[in-house]
This record gives structure tokens, sequence and C-alpha cells, in this order.
């Protein structure tokens, strides 16, 4: 097995990971995707077609990221819900995925979300709403990170089939 086909391996795998981790927060993500399309355009052997691919799937990546944050605090901000509610949240996200397997990020971060919001709000109704409107701007901006990371990978994928035609 040659060189460049370990690395295009071993760039599928990450990109794979990093694919996953836009809808798993303990797994790197986007950035992931982005480095592993530029280690491919520089180690890969494809010569042009790896830096068209890099460049395309970089496009893809960092407008996932950009529309992923800009979806989410507008929700945030619209509801006037705090950082720290949302650190809360992963904190307890963490803990939860260590208390509860597969769920517990998911469960721990919603409990906590909740908690922070009541303690913040005092009103139970209010709390809810607010943990609502932040569950669905979170998990509404991992979606389209998420659509936005395979397209990346998509592109890597035509990529290869490029690179080995030629």
């Amino acid at each position: 097995m040659n060189p460049e086909t370990v690395v295009t391996i071993l760039c599928g795998l990450a990109i794979l990971v990093g694919v996953a981790g836009t809808i798993i927060p303990v797994l790197p993500g986007s950035l992931l995707i982005g480095l592993s399309l530029l280690a491919w355009a520089i180690w890969g052997g494809a010569g042009t077609t790896g830096w068209v691919v890099f460049g395309i799937g970089l496009v893809f990546v960092l407008a996932g990221m950009a529309a992923s944050a800009v979806l989410t605090g507008r929700k945030l901000k619209q509801h006037s819900i705090p950082s720290r509610s949302v650190v809360a949240g992963l904190v307890l996200g963490v803990v939860g995925m260590f208390i509860i397997p597969v769920v517990g990020l998911f469960v721990g971060f919603a409990a906590g979300l909740l908690l922070s919001e009541l303690h913040r709000t005092r009103v139970f109704g209010t709390a809810v709403a607010s943990s609502w409107a932040a569950l669905t701007a979170t998990g509404l901006g991992m979606m389209v990170e998420f659509g936005l990371g395979c397209l990346a990978a998509s592109t890597w994928v035509i990529g290869l089939w490029v690179a080995a035609a030629a």
C-alpha cells in the first residue's frame, strides 16, 4: 500500500468522524473535516484535484460553522437566553454522557438547560418555553452544519473518483 492510499484512507475516516461530530458534540466536527481535506490535498497525491476539493469543501465547512453559530445565536438572543444556561446544559450533558449511555449527552443537556432557566426565571412554564427554544435552535444549527458537512464529504468522494480517473 503506497503512502497516498494510507493518507486517503485516514482522511476518509477522519472526515467520517467529523461528519458524526457535527451531531455528537463530544467528537470533533467541521474543523476535523476541513483539516482532513487539507491533509488530503497536501499528501493525498491528487494534485490539482485535491486543492479544488479542499477549496470547495472548505466553503461548505465554513458555511456550516457560520450558519450554525448565527442560527443558534440569533434564536438564543431572541429569547434572551444567557450563555450560562447553555454552559450549564453542556456541563450536565457531559455528566449525563457517563451516566446514561448513548442518549445521556442529550438528556443531560436538556436537563441542565431547563434547571438553569428555572433558576433564572423562577417560573416553570417560562423555563420550559425558553429551554425548548434553545433546544430547537441548537438542533437546527446542528442539522444545518451536518448537512453542509455531508456536502463537504460528498465533494471529497467526488474528488476521489476524479483523481482515480485521471
